[in-house]
């Protein structure tokens, strides 16, 4: 009889070892397993709903149990107060623990920020506020704070020629202060030795090196031709002659849509006209790309002073020394406009 009890006793005692034990398994693989399907990226904003937080995040959670366990821990963690804004990538097989901490952390992803081409501050704004949290209002008050443009030397508009065109990894919350910060550190970095000695030949400062790559940038985007035309404006500030640019032209008046430029146009009066002003405009006309600067740097050291685009439209330009050569290109190309009827 009593072996009998103690069998039931040993039955049971074995049962319930080997439920406590399942438990504790689920448990653990509740909140210790792999719990994200795939790479996800998050976005917090700083107003975000903290319901609508979990609910995003609970979509890439492979099981109901997991979802659970994400809200208990998350609870336990007090994430709902403690959230931080920024960019966020939940990895395949992450666990719920390692998701709550990373979030009450602030683990932040960072994100790729493109600085590319951009004519004016306001588009710039625009084109940065889409990659990061600062809206465009907030950026191009930054832009044109008057204190932080005098903080890293810069004047009215001017700033733009700090920004180097590239790829940087940054964190989405960072500030327009922040940004500007880094913009100048990257600018800096840019300007290496081997750059700073190549500058030196060129008797240019660095914003105005970055001036003249922005006009040749405009001219044309045939890197085998930008140390040519680099050249040849090099070659009219020395002997003081105005460069005579036509993209300064469109950039005076604000319409960069203009296909031709007419005398009409020649006569806007504007600092940055330089048909009417000699030297440089005041500041660049665009972001410049890093071909354009360098070619500005190894400029060509050639005789020409003017250059025509060529009539076969083919995005080349044949250049001259003399004023006579070049109005014979200049007739040779309006001829080809007056034939295609441009």
């Amino acid at each position: 009889m009593k072996r009998k009890i103690f069998k039931k006793i040993f039955g049971w005692g074995v049962a319930i070892a080997v439920l406590v034990a399942g438990i504790l398994i689920v448990a653990y693989n509740s909140f210790y397993g792999m719990a994200v399907n795939e790479d996800y990226s998050i976005f917090v904003g700083n107003n975000v709903q903290y319901d609508d937080f979990t609910a995003e995040v609970k979509k890439n959670i492979n099981s109901p149990l997991k979802s659970k366990a994400f809200d208990y821990y998350a609870l336990h963690l007090n994430l709902a107060s403690r959230l931080k804004a920024g960019h966020y990538t939940l990895k395949q097989g992450q666990s719920v623990i390692s998701v709550v901490r990373m979030f009450v952390l602030g683990e932040q992803t960072p994100v790729n920020l493109v600085v590319g081409q951009a004519r004016t501050l306001p588009q710039l704004a625009g084109k940065l506020s889409k990659q990061i949290m600062a809206d465009s209002t907030a950026l191009l008050l930054a832009l044109r704070n008057s204190e932080l443009k005098s903080k890293y030397g810069y004047k009215k508009d001017s700033i733009i020629a700090m920004f180097v065109p590239n790829t940087y990894q940054v964190y989405w919350t960072i500030t327009p202060e922040q940004l500007l910060e880094r913009m100048n550190r990257e600018y800096k970095a840019f300007w290496n030795r081997d750059r700073e000695a190549k500058l030196a030949t060129t008797k240019l400062t660095k914003y105005q090196a970055m001036t003249l790559a922005s006009i040749v940038y405009e001219e044309t985007k045939n890197r085998g031709e930008m140390p040519k035309i680099a050249g040849v404006y090099i070659n009219r500030l020395r002997k003081k002659m105005p460069l005579q640019a036509c993209p300064t032209v469109k950039y005076a008046m604000g319409d960069f849509t203009l296909t031709r430029i007419l005398h009409r146009h020649l006569r806007y009066d504007s600092p940055f006209n330089t048909y009417r002003n000699a030297g440089l405009p005041p500041a660049p006309i665009c972001i410049p790309s890093i071909a354009a600067i360098d070619a500005v740097l190894n400029y060509d050291k050639n005789n020409y002073l003017y250059f025509c685009a060529k009539p076969e439209f083919d995005g080349t330009h044949n250049f001259a020394r003399t004023l006579r050569e070049h109005n014979a290109n200049s007739r040779r190309y309006n001829e080809a406009l007056k034939r295609l009827k441009k």
